[in-house]
């Protein structure tokens, strides 16, 4: 099956689109009474689908400096300093005093996408090309470079040649740098890439040499799927697991809170 092929089958036949895809899988990740630092789009519906899921006991923390919301269904924010962020909110503090949670080691899960993403789990959101003269310029790190290097991570982006390169154009949030102990050699000894969420498989990384591995693929998809996809080597186990489908309650919920699939499209 064809990489085509397999992404029409996940988004005809069983009724959802690929980003409704990675905001399920990626909600399954999360786990109630933890707290989780995210930004807008996939990383906010996966939190709150996670809310009224399994987890009601998850803690949002924004950017911005907001902690703590419940974000309105079908009124989704646009950014992190977006009012309707703070909708319910425990507390709205200063992005100085949001930031100082994550070193103070409050916060569970840094949950971000990227444009780019290496083996070692390292993340590109500044530019593509030659930084002195970029082909693409993008959003930049924001808060991306603290959360990384402070917090797990779970990243959630699209499974593509382009993204999944051999190595980043810039480093703008640090995953496991070189691989080894290289990212405690740096000076940050907590955290690290946890997993990496796509549209054809779930990926982690090994414990010694923190290369990227796949632990499980979604409906349809085949190991040659997500290697054709992929820049560099990444081992795919013979036994890997297939993930269960999003589940009609899912997506129901999901839909709920993006009717106008902002997000999900």
């Amino acid at each position: 099956m064809t990489t085509e092929r397999a992404r029409i089958s996940l988004s005809v036949a069983p009724a959802y689109t690929g980003s409704e895809l990675l905001a399920v899988m990626s909600a399954r990740l999360l786990k109630d009474g933890q707290t989780v630092f995210a930004g807008v789009g996939i990383p906010l519906l996966a939190a709150i689908l996670a809310q009224k899921t399994h987890a009601p006991g998850l803690t949002i923390l924004f950017e911005g400096g907001v902690i703590g919301p419940f974000v309105e269904a079908g009124k989704l924010p646009p950014s992190t300093n977006e009012q309707r962020c703070s909708r319910r909110a425990n507390m709205l503090v200063s992005i100085t005093e949001v930031l100082l949670l994550l070193q103070r080691g409050y916060v569970d899960v840094g949950f971000m996408g990227g444009a780019q993403i290496d083996r070692f789990g390292n993340l590109n959101s500044s530019f593509i090309g030659d930084a002195e003269n970029p082909k693409i310029r993008l959003p930049g790190t924001g808060g991306g470079n603290d959360i990384a290097s402070l917090a797990d991570m779970i990243v959630a982006m699209k499974h593509e040649k382009r993204r999944f390169v051999e190595k980043v154009d810039f480093i703008t949030s640090p995953g496991f740098l070189d691989g080894g102990d290289t990212r405690a050699q740096a000076g940050l000894p907590a955290g690290g890439m946890f997993r990496v969420v796509t549209d054809l498989g779930i990926l982690g990384f090994e414990a010694e040499s923190r290369a990227m591995t796949v632990l499980a693929l979604h409906p349809g998809v085949s190991a040659a799927d997500i290697k054709a996809n992929t820049g560099f080597e990444l081992p795919v186990p013979d036994d890997v697991e297939v993930t269960p489908a999003p589940t009609p309650n899912e997506l129901a919920i999901l839909r709920e809170l993006d009717p106008e699939q902002l997000y999900t499209a």
